[in-house]
């Protein structure tokens, strides 16, 4: 029977092929998680910030607006997205303002969640 970490050996496989060819591949695996990840040579931090914050901000979006937690990730990925999208230039006065206003939800959300002891869902 064919697994997760065959696979995952099998493409470390196809990868080495790759690289004979000059086409440098990095690949971090998770195999716990059943997680591969595969970044071309001219992967940035950036990019790769960007790329996982993405996945961050998927959960967010998908988790039920009435999970206790939900507006906590949901403003900080939205924080960490302006940060992110304006690494190499200048935070607006209108990116400010929404990175206030999302900080102030996080701390109503947070002193709901102290007040409550809501329990996680």
């Amino acid at each position: 029977m064919m697994t997760f970490e065959n696979f995952y050996h099998e493409l470390l496989d196809l990868a080495k092929k790759y690289e004979k060819q000059n086409i440098p591949l990095k690949i971090e695996k998770d195999l716990e998680n059943n997680i591969i990840k595969i970044f071309g040579e001219n992967i940035t931090s950036i990019a790769r910030a960007k790329n996982g914050l993405n996945d961050v901000t998927e959960l967010a979006y998908a988790t039920a607006e009435h999970h206790p937690y939900w507006n906590m990730l949901y403003n900080s990925s939205e924080i960490a997205n302006s940060v992110l999208e304006k690494w190499k230039d200048t935070l607006s006065g209108n990116d400010l303002s929404d990175i206030d206003w999302a900080l102030k939800e996080l701390e109503q959300t947070l002193e709901k969640i102290k007040s409550k002891k809501i329990p996680h869902s």
